[in-house]
């Protein structure tokens, strides 16, 4: 990560502190077509990237585009509704600030949602599944640079990338609402386009499970914080060469839309239990 990333993630931090006094326990990014949920907060502030001093901002549909600070059941959550991405323009240590940004602003939990492609044909469209590893493919690493010790160790462990703790809370909160849970490894390639055909086979050789733009350079940049880190999934489609139907971004919107329900009674048994 450059020293400017590192700066301008400071400068977000302290570009909210300066507007209010509200001190997240947790953070919760919102993927493709899930930002509705950030409606399900008690809401202190909301905050459009824009206006933040550092923050990078979003162009993609379904990404609002605005941090939303409050409470879910007596939880403090810093909910940022809608990412950036690498194929936007941004460098990988850019499209970390705002996860850098929440953790400075004390969140010591980081909930990471995207919606994903299936490799594995265990998995069908509408499915919300749970992140157990993954794989970061032809996309640099967020930490690539000069690292500022302040916010974490140049050689950061990650063997568990993903909290076995939050994983068991995940699925117990999953088995009470009576919802199915898979678990599998997620790929992050750099995009725009969807993948082809022989890059998922490719990718089904290596171990992944599930395919998306995203997620696995936050979750690096979260654990060389220190954070604790859950990835949630909404599975939007089978990926390519697998169903034999043209990908869009239309059709990932429509499943995170059909997946709502779910995906919001979870993420809220979830984040009571913190």
């Amino acid at each position: 990560m450059t020293s400017e990333a590192y700066a301008r993630a400071r400068a977000a931090c302290e570009a909210v502190k300066s507007r209010t006094d509200f001190r997240p326990r947790a953070a919760l990014v919102l993927g493709s077509g899930l930002g509705a949920f950030a409606d399900s907060l008690d809401v202190a502030d909301a905050i459009p990237y824009s206006e933040i001093d550092g923050f990078p901002t979003s162009s993609v549909p379904g990404h609002a585009g605005r941090l939303v600070l409050g409470t879910l059941g007596g939880v403090p959550l810093a909910v940022l509704q809608g990412r950036v991405h690498v194929y936007e323009g941004y460098s990988p240590s850019e499209a970390v600030i705002p996860v850098r940004a929440a953790g400075l602003l004390g969140a010591e939990t980081l909930i990471l949602t995207n919606a994903s492609g299936a490799i594995n044909p265990d998995f069908a469209a509408g499915d919300l599944a749970l992140i157990e590893d993954h794989i970061l493919h032809n996309v640099a690493s967020p930490l690539a640079g000069a690292n500022d010790d302040g916010f974490g160790t140049r050689f950061p462990d990650m063997s568990e990338t993903y909290s076995k703790k939050l994983r068991t809370l995940a699925r117990a909160a999953a088995a009470k609402l009576g919802l199915r849970l898979p678990g599998g490894v997620y790929i992050q390639t750099a995009g725009p386009q969807f993948e082809t055909p022989a890059e998922i086979r490719a990718f089904r050789t290596l171990g992944a499970d599930l395919v998306g733009m995203s997620t696995a350079i936050e979750a690096i940049a979260a654990r060389h914080m220190g954070l604790a880190v859950l990835g949630i999934s909404c599975v939007s489609n089978a990926a390519a060469g697998l169903s034999g139907a043209p990908l869009s971004h239309g059709e990932v919107q429509e499943a995170a839309n059909a997946a709502a329900g779910r995906f919001k009674a979870l993420l809220k048994a979830v984040i009571s239990e913190l």
